[in-house]
C-alpha cells in the first residue's frame, strides 16, 4: 500500500476511523521539510553584549526577533 492508497482518517461524515498500524508506516514526526530555498541557514555574527542583553530581555525567541528587525531595516 502506498501513501496515495491509504484510507483518510476522516470519512465524509467527519468522525476520525481508527488508527491502524498500516497508518503509521505513513507518519511522520514533526513539521514538513521546507523547500530548500527558502530554509533558513545558521551563521555566526558577533553582536555587541548590550544588544544581545536587549534582545534577550523580552525572553524567548530573541533570535526570530533579531530576523525581524534586519529584515526590517534591510526592507525585505
Amino acid at each position: 500500500m502506498t501513501v496515495l492508497e491509504v484510507e483518510p482518517l476522516v470519512g465524509e461524515d467527519g468522525e476520525v476511523r481508527e488508527i491502524t498500524m498500516e497508518d503509521l508506516k505513513f507518519a511522520r514526526r514533526g513539521r514538513p521539510t521546507m523547500p530548500e530555498e527558502t530554509r533558513k541557514k545558521r551563521v555566526s555574527i558577533m553582536l555587541d553584549p548590550e544588544i544581545i542583553d536587549r534582545l534577550k530581555s523580552d525572553g524567548k525567541g530573541w533570535q526570530t526577533r533579531a530576523n525581524a528587525l534586519l529584515r526590517k531595516a534591510l526592507a525585505l
